[in-house]
């Protein structure tokens, strides 16, 4: 146990590492090519992150176990919405730009319902996300990054609004570099949220925790810790779009392009357990929604972070509760 506790500390180390070279790395390139930092958080931070997530479920979908698949990503989209997003909102009040509020959000919502009603049809009464509607959820992700080229052309043109953030300017590297910096970011996020991963698990069995238990919280929090981190570290160095375009972005690519790619490999049966979570998810991601027009406009507020995360504690409790009793 003590080494496993170690590893757990040197995973923290490269995840926490591995974030700051992946937010300086992308920050600058989207300073050097003008591009907005929302679309580098919703491209090519949120793929990097969503790295664990999609290993873990193509490799479930392949190997027959739909409901890891389905598990994982439910339960990595509840932590991104409600835990991540809601502590970057408590450290600092997140600015929704226009570009997020008319298209990435409900974008978003849009993905989760039509998860959701896919999750809930079938034949036969048996209720599968099959491989035509793998294909379906693929074109839509194709879809989503021909939306980003086009946004990334315009610049930040469509953002310019009163009130908006100016991108926090830092001292530009050579492209190369910023590239290198991306990618040891992204394979210490791997890494680090690997051996995180594998010895919290290693520590739950020697205590006699469910594997029940421990896929529906401790895998499902860990898979979520590149973005916990990378978003986290954004906020903190003042690059919000990134922060939000990263949680958005892997919303997004968790069921367009991870979920897509594990029922076009196998076709996916859904639990209808799963359907508290997924209604959850729902109304978290209109609540994100329409949270720009409540309260502080255009922000996700203090407040409203706050309220994402101790819905996701109350959400947390209530599963150990359930698992235990």
């Amino acid at each position: 146990m003590v080494v496993s506790i170690i590893l757990i500390i040197v995973g923290f180390i490269l995840l926490i590492k591995g974030a700051d070279f992946l937010v300086d790395g992308a920050s600058n390139i989207a300073q050097k090519f003008h591009i907005p930092e929302i679309i580098i958080g919703l491209t090519i931070v949120s793929i990097g992150t969503s790295m664990p997530e999609l290993v873990v479920s193509v490799n479930s979908a392949l190997h027959g176990h739909s409901d890891i698949a389905i598990g994982n990503v439910v339960g990595s989209n509840l932590a991104n919405v409600m835990l991540i997003l809601g502590l970057c909102a408590a450290i600092k009040p997140l600015l929704m730009k226009k570009q997020s509020r008319i298209f990435e959000s409900p974008m978003a919502l849009f993905a989760t319902v039509m998860f959701f009603i896919m999750c809930n049809t079938g034949k036969e009464n048996i209720e599968t996300v099959s491989r035509a509607e793998g294909f379906i959820l693929l074109i839509c992700c194709v879809l989503f990054i021909v939306y980003n080229i086009i946004m990334a052309k315009r610049g930040e043109a469509f953002d310019k609004e009163e009130g908006a953030e100016e991108q926090v300017s830092h001292e530009i590297m050579p492209t190369w570099k910023s590239l290198l910096f991306v990618v040891i970011g992204i394979v210490a996020l791997k890494f680090g949220g690997d051996l995180v991963v594998d010895n919290s698990v290693n520590i739950a069995t020697l205590l006699n925790i469910s594997e029940t238990l421990i896929s529906l919280t401790i895998v499902a929090i860990s898979t979520s810790l590149p973005e916990l981190i990378t978003s986290v570290t954004a906020t903190i160095k003042g690059e919000t779009d990134m922060a939000i375009g990263n949680i958005l972005g892997s919303q997004l690519f968790n069921i367009l392009l991870i979920i897509g790619t594990s029922a076009v490999l196998s076709p996916i049966t859904y639990k209808t357990s799963y359907n508290t979570e997924m209604m959850l998810l729902v109304i978290a991601s209109l609540f994100l929604v329409i949270c720009p027009y409540i309260g502080h406009k255009n922000h996700l507020g203090r407040w409203q972070g706050v309220i994402y995360v101790l819905s996701y504690f109350a959400y947390m409790v209530r599963l150990v509760y359930m698992n235990i009793a």
